[in-house]
């Protein structure tokens, strides 16, 4: 019979998309290598050269994955929010840590060992199946972003993250669509690859050109299409 602390790390689980359309038995099998982590805004949640031991599954919250550039730049590689997750490279590479996680907001996410997941996936086909297809969105992502990086100006990298923001994180009203997410200037600058003042500045032309509006720190999409011809 489960105890209160694994029927409690079992529903947390399985707010995550990638665990959802799995067998209750099969999500079970991770809960004696699980563990549940609160996280207050601003916290780290592991550093570059840290042991990877786990993969983090996000019940709720925010996680900003990044990395410092040679030059001493940050430079955001992804948002993990609620029913996400991140730390997977560990289950190929088993070495320390190369990138920085931190929580954004109040965030609580489900540690999975390295060697307790290995397992589930090497004898559950459907959980193998569902972890490729994450991986594999997220691969056509990153070469999507590199190719972003290298060969667009930055509005049109800024066009095209409101739209992925928009895509991930937005919500249709009559006026828009709403960014359901705080983020900052600067973060969408390291996102881009671009600086705070660029992205400012940037933003301001597309508000007099009626393609967003702001309210407080949230973004509204008022213009999709006239964004998409942006990107």
């Amino acid at each position: 019979m489960p105890t209160a602390e694994e029927k409690r790390t079992l529903s947390l689980l399985r707010k995550c998309d990638v665990l959802a359309n799995l067998a209750t038995e099969v999500v079970q099998q991770m809960l004696p290598g699980a563990r549940i982590g609160a996280y207050r805004p601003r916290q780290v949640v592991y550093l570059p050269g840290d042991r990877a031991q786990g993969v983090f599954f996000v019940a709720q919250g925010r996680v900003k994955i990044s990395k410092v550039t040679r030059d001493g730049k940050e430079l955001t590689l992804a948002y993990r929010t609620g029913a996400d997750f991140f730390g997977e490279p560990c289950l190929l590479e088993g070495g320390p840590r190369e990138e920085m996680a931190e929580a954004m907001e109040s965030t609580m996410c489900v540690e999975v060992d390295r060697e307790t997941l290995d397992q589930v996936l090497s004898a559950n086909g459907a959980a193998a199946y569902w972890f490729a297809r994450a991986l594999i969105v997220r691969r056509k992502d990153l070469e999507s972003r590199v190719e972003q990086l290298i060969f667009k100006d930055v509005g049109a990298k800024l066009a095209e993250l409101l739209l992925e923001l928009g895509q991930q994180h937005g919500v249709e009203e009559e006026r828009g669509v709403v960014l359901n997410l705080k983020i900052t200037h600067q973060e969408m600058a390291n996102l881009i690859g671009s600086t705070r003042e660029t992205v400012s500045l940037t933003l301001s032309q597309f508000k007099r050109k009626g393609l967003i509006q702001s309210e407080g720190r949230r973004i509204i999409l008022a213009d999709r299409e006239g964004i998409k011809a942006m990107a």
